[in-house]
């Protein structure tokens, strides 16, 4: 099974721009988080979300094309493979997310973007972000406009799952590593 230190290993030989970096992390925890909300081995979703931009630094206008081999080549199992690869369906190709895994990286690759952008706007960061202000801003289509609001709810209709409960999910999940984060507000 992939563990969270051979992904990160593995991420350190493709991903060295800091906002890169910080996106796998908040990916990173969002799975862990969504994980043991499916009861499943937390480090093992980390993992693949540690994973998830994999080619993207080196090849953004061919992202996902340059993942499959190479993970495979370094051991990682297919099936995590297909989940990473899964997060572009529809977008850069068509592997459809099939498991829960590949559903919950689909939803949150986005879904993480906003609560970043909602906690850093906080004194308090992320340790205070209640979902009901996540809410708030996901609905302001200007606000963190990058982030595409229509996959996060494509994805959550395939997990079966409210918006607010898969975001609730996150938020509590990235709220355990705020530090690490950079999520942990200005207030002392």
């Amino acid at each position: 099974m992939l563990t969270l230190e051979r992904a990160r290993e593995l991420n350190g030989t493709m991903v060295s721009e800091d906002h890169l970096i910080l996106h796998a992390l908040n990916v990173c925890y969002a799975m862990g988080a969504m994980a043991k909300h499916f009861g499943e081995d937390a480090e093992h979703w980390q993992a693949v979300g540690m994973l998830h931009d994999y080619d993207y630094e080196k090849y953004p206008e061919e992202h996902l094309q340059h993942t499959k081999e190479p993970l495979l080549a370094h051991g990682v199992p297919e099936e995590d493979v297909h989940a990473i690869l899964s997060h572009g369906y529809g977008i850069v190709n068509d592997v459809k997310p099939e498991t829960n895994l590949g559903k919950s990286l689909f939803t949150v690759d986005e879904l993480t973007g906003i609560i970043q952008a909602c906690a850093r706007m906080r004194p308090n960061g992320i340790k205070d972000l209640e979902v009901k202000s996540f809410m708030k801003k996901f609905k302001d289509k200007k606000f963190a406009a990058k982030c595409n609001r229509e996959l996060i709810l494509q994805g959550c209709e395939m997990l079966g799952m409210e918006l607010k409960d898969v975001a609730e999910i996150c938020i509590e999940g990235m709220k355990e590593h705020a530090d690490e984060l950079g999520l942990a507000g200005t207030q002392e």
